[in-house]
């Protein structure tokens, strides 16, 4: 009689997810992936999909198409509605999910900081539908400011704002302003293009704060020079979808606002009842497991974990390494063998800022200009799921640096 095979579940198909269960591919278990979609999310490019530069099919990948080959593995299309720990089970809008060991990598979502206006009004950049909204926006501004007669109306409509200074939102103002100085120029030559504005606002005194202040100041540097207006300890406090209201008082009229200064762990956290630290995320032990629940791991941007009591940041490079530990310790759960503490490896951080510039760090080395930017480039093709994506996404870019145009400025209902 063959031996039954240990249950793993991951809930979420996302870098962590991924990565857990291509870990698992050759043990003898029987993994299910559970996602709310049915595709993974290059995420990082997200952005180039909001800023006309990218189709939404050309940064996802289907998740069944990613297991073809793992006899192992199977996918499950469901929502995760709550963790019964006590049971060993999920709770899903698809029924009941037994598990013998649970990989939690349900990632995280936009963290308004209570800002109710902001959530309502502004737009989140987490998700492809999210990114089309945001697409369909700015192009429907430049639409209705080229019909409004009021000047401060029509000003109001051109003037953009991102919120946040970390990679994505300096990617993503660098991109838009790139699609409005060298394409939407041509689009749109009865418009006065001096009046409009796009402004990256960061509450906090510099940009990219994990990188060295000197990449920081090339990077607002290069911002300005693109004609991105930087704005520095500048907090937002309101936006009712007509005007942005920063902390000290400075009332700037605006109909777009892009927020990308905050994540938080997924809610589905919250359900576990266990203790929560820094961003609402899951504390967990050095083995990656829940506190008195040695068969459950959390892992990528649900988990808090501490180095030199500082949580680790939300960026997939944690959550991938986490995800490979988290699978040997399983492994290692099954066989009765020590299990293994995570440590992180930093191998650097990239952002781009624009056509040909971009910033990095990799160790000491720092590093800007052209290079960084074919670096970024390059990294980014080699991450993307699918040899069809990164084919298309490299002729999508190639094309973009030859002929100065974004394919995609389509608005899309919804």
């Amino acid at each position: 009689m063959e031996e039954k095979k240990a249950r793993v579940v991951i809930v979420g198909a996302g870098f962590a997810g991924l990565k857990a269960a291509q870990s698992l591919a050759k043990e003898p278990v029987e993994v299910t992936v559970v996602d709310r979609r049915n595709y993974h999310l290059f995420q990082p490019l997200l952005y180039q999909v909001a800023t006309s530069g990218l189709a939404p099919e050309e940064i996802s990948y289907p998740v069944r198409a990613v297991f073809r080959k793992q006899k192992n593995t199977r996918f499950r299309l469901a929502e995760v509605e709550r963790v019964d720990l006590a049971g060993k089970c999920l709770v899903t809008n698809a029924g009941i999910i037994e598990y013998d060991y649970l990989i939690l990598a349900a990632g995280g979502e936009t963290n308004y900081f209570g800002m109710e206006s902001v959530a309502k009004n502004g737009f989140g950049l987490k998700d492809v539908d999210e990114a089309i909204h945001i697409r369909n926006h700015i192009l429907r501004m430049f639409e209705m400011a080229a019909q409004e007669k009021d000047p401060d109306i029509q000003r109001a409509m051109l003037t953009f704002m991102v919120v946040g200074g970390g990679p994505t939102g300096v990617e993503c103002a660098g991109a838009l302003s790139e699609l409005i100085r060298l394409v939407l120029t041509k689009d749109y030559p009865q418009l006065n293009f001096n009046k409009v504005r796009v402004l990256l606002l960061e509450a906090a005194d510099r940009l990219l704060a994990g990188m060295p202040p000197e990449l920081s100041d090339i990077t607002a540097k290069t911002l300005w020079n693109r004609q991105v207006e930087v704005r520095l300890d500048a907090a937002v406090s309101d936006f009712d979808g007509q005007r942005v209201v920063l902390k000290g008082g400075e009332i700037i009229p605006s109909r777009t606002l892009i927020w990308a200064a905050g994540v938080k762990a997924s809610r589905l956290v919250d359900t576990l009842g266990v203790k929560q630290g820094s961003a609402r995320r899951a504390v967990v032990m050095a083995t990656l497991q829940l506190p008195e629940q040695p068969e459950v791991f959390v892992i990528g941007d649900a988990a808090c974990f501490d180095v030199d009591g500082r949580p680790l940041p939300m960026i997939a490079p944690v959550g991938i390494q986490q995800a490979a530990v988290a699978a040997q310790n399983i492994t290692a759960l099954i066989q009765g063998k020590p299990l293994k503490n995570f440590v992180y490896h930093d191998k650097g951080s990239l952002a781009t800022i624009g056509r040909k510039a971009a910033v990095g760090r990799i160790g000491k080395w720092k590093f800007s200009g052209f290079f960084a930017w074919i670096l970024w480039l390059f990294v980014h093709l080699i991450l993307l799921v699918g040899f069809r994506n990164r084919l298309l996404v490299l002729i999508n870019w190639a094309w973009e640096y030859i002929s100065y145009d974004r394919a995609v400025r389509l608005i899309i209902p919804k």
